[in-house]
């Protein structure tokens, strides 16, 4: 196999780092040619010492004038749609709609996507989707369940007409099994005790109100291009079936792995290889259990105002994204209660104005239009 080149949008980041990683055991079958990050300075120019990429991109202006002095003779640039240009495949680990532009330009130029950003996809489904019909342009699935769906589906010769449901599987994060009146004072120490998965601060919130399976469940829908109906979701606190397909003669094929990003990184850059270097072994002699359970809707509310959205379709997706970054942020703060968040984007969505997005600028209007109510709510 010729050596591929990678581009790391959110170099510093959890899947940024865990993508290096992986880089580091593949014995030389892929090379770091971009990394890229918003404002983490010091992070990257130690990983452009180390990699030696042809770019280096920083979107804050100060923190990019602090890299270029720290690597005079390196290419650093502003525009994130440079990366595309100098890679084979482009990781997109950033956190947040921010990711949009990788999203986009990696699809426009032909190249294929590994996509850990849910958000850009979430919120401009309309938009990035015909970019995927691009000649070259490739999209694979890095969140391990719809990574796991991604590995599911190529048990079948007719894709999703096969298909009766997928299953996405959710820890249930920090607070399985709570009551409502227990989560009315839980701590952003609290929230970012995820039981299996090592994550950013944004995602691990995401985990403790399953508002992170919701936004999974409209971008299953948008990966896989099958309805809200056949798409549900089971708590599996274990951790190790990371979702499901269940055919339409009732088989049902899972993808199993102890929790390790790294598998599905490697399997997003080797595609349709399989990788050699193994992540997520499961040790059968000490596995003793698997659990599974029906989510608390009442409980974790996000969930369902996640369906809501999906079906609504237009740019309710994009109001529910940029809704829980704001409330996200204010809870991670200290300016919103756990609890609060939810209220916060169910507010919000009362307020969506049914508009249906043509072109990226509807996507970007809507999405500045929901940060907007969501502050007036917060207020």
């Amino acid at each position: 196999m010729s050596t591929r080149r990678v581009a790391i949008a959110g170099s510093t980041g959890s899947i940024g780092t865990q993508t290096l990683e992986f880089v580091d055991k593949s014995d030389g079958r892929f090379v770091v040619s971009a990394l890229c990050v918003g404002s983490s300075a010091d992070a990257v120019v130690a990983q452009a010492k180390k990699y030696r990429p042809e770019v280096v991109v920083v979107t804050e202006e100060l923190a990019r004038r602090q890299v270029a002095e720290a690597l005079p003779q390196m290419r650093v640039e502003a525009d994130m749609a440079v990366l595309a240009d100098v890679a084979d495949v482009v990781v997109n680990g950033v956190v947040g709609f921010a990711g949009l532009d990788v999203t986009m330009s990696t699809l426009r130029a032909g190249k294929r996507l590994a996509l850990a950003n849910k958000e850009s996809l979430i919120a401009a489904g309309p938009v990035v989707n015909p970019l995927r019909s691009t000649p070259g342009a490739e999209l694979i699935p890095v969140d391990s369940e719809h990574c796991a769906i991604h590995q599911c589906l190529r048990s079948s010769t007719e894709g999703v007409r096969e298909v009766s449901r997928l299953l996405l599987t959710a820890s249930g994060g920090p607070f399985r099994g709570r009551s409502a009146e227990e989560l009315r004072t839980v701590t952003r120490e609290e929230a970012l005790k995820h039981p299996t998965w090592s994550m950013g601060p944004k995602i691990t919130v995401d985990s403790s109100t399953l508002m992170n399976k919701g936004l999974e469940v409209i971008e299953a829908r948008e990966l896989f291009g099958i309805s809200y109906d056949q798409i549900d979701v089971v708590v599996h606190p274990q951790s190790v079936v990371h979702s499901m397909v269940e055919f339409t003669d009732a088989a049902v094929i899972a993808q199993l792995s102890m929790p390790d990003m790294r598998l599905p990184i490697a399997y997003a850059l080797e595609f349709p290889q399989r990788s050699n270097v193994r992540f997520g072994d499961i040790d059968w002699t000490t596995l003793k259990r698997l659990d599974f359970e029906t989510p608390n809707r009442e409980v974790f509310r996000c969930l369902d105002l996640a369906y809501q959205a999906g079906r609504i379709g237009g740019t309710a997706p994009a109001w529910l994204s940029a809704a829980n970054e704001v409330a996200v942020a204010a809870f991670l703060e200290g300016r919103l209660s756990w609890w609060g968040i939810a209220s916060v984007i169910e507010r919000v969505m009362e307020r969506h104005d049914g508009a249906h997005p043509r072109t990226l600028d509807d996507v970007l209007e809507a999405d500045r239009t929901a940060r907007r109510v969501a502050t007036e709510v917060l207020q």
